[in-house]
């Protein structure tokens, strides 16, 4: 089983960019999809994107299209996530997860992410 590390959260100012990485660990990362979740205190963590093992499907949701982009390399075991024109609204705490991989199904379902990372803060100051 894939565990994973996030990296990159930090302090920003509003309108700048932040890159996050998520490292897998084990030769089985290719088996999964991945998303990135985010967190903000008092509210329900939030699927933001997603993207498939071969990294060919990816998942934006309404609240980031446009701002942010995914992407992945298996060779590396890494998932990224860029993060342009931040918003306060985008502080969080972001979390990257993983689901089994599917040939029949994108994007998966929220349940279906199983592993997860740490956790890194994204903080956007106005």
């Amino acid at each position: 089983q894939v565990q994973l590390v996030e990296s990159g959260g930090g302090l920003v100012q509003a309108g700048g960019s932040l890159r996050l990485s998520c490292a897998g660990s084990g030769r089985t990362f290719s088996s999964y999809d991945m998303g990135w979740f985010r967190q903000a205190p008092g509210k329900e963590r939030e699927l933001l994107v997603g993207i498939s093992w071969s990294g060919s499907n990816t998942y934006y949701g309404d609240s980031v299209k446009g701002r942010f982009t995914i992407s992945r390399d298996n060779a590396k075991n890494t998932v990224s996530l860029q993060m342009n024109s931040l918003k306060p609204e985008d502080t969080a705490a972001y979390y990257c997860a993983a689901a089994p991989r599917s040939f029949t199904r994108w994007p998966p379902r929220i349940h279906e992410y199983t592993i997860w990372g740490q956790g890194t803060q994204v903080t956007v100051s106005s």
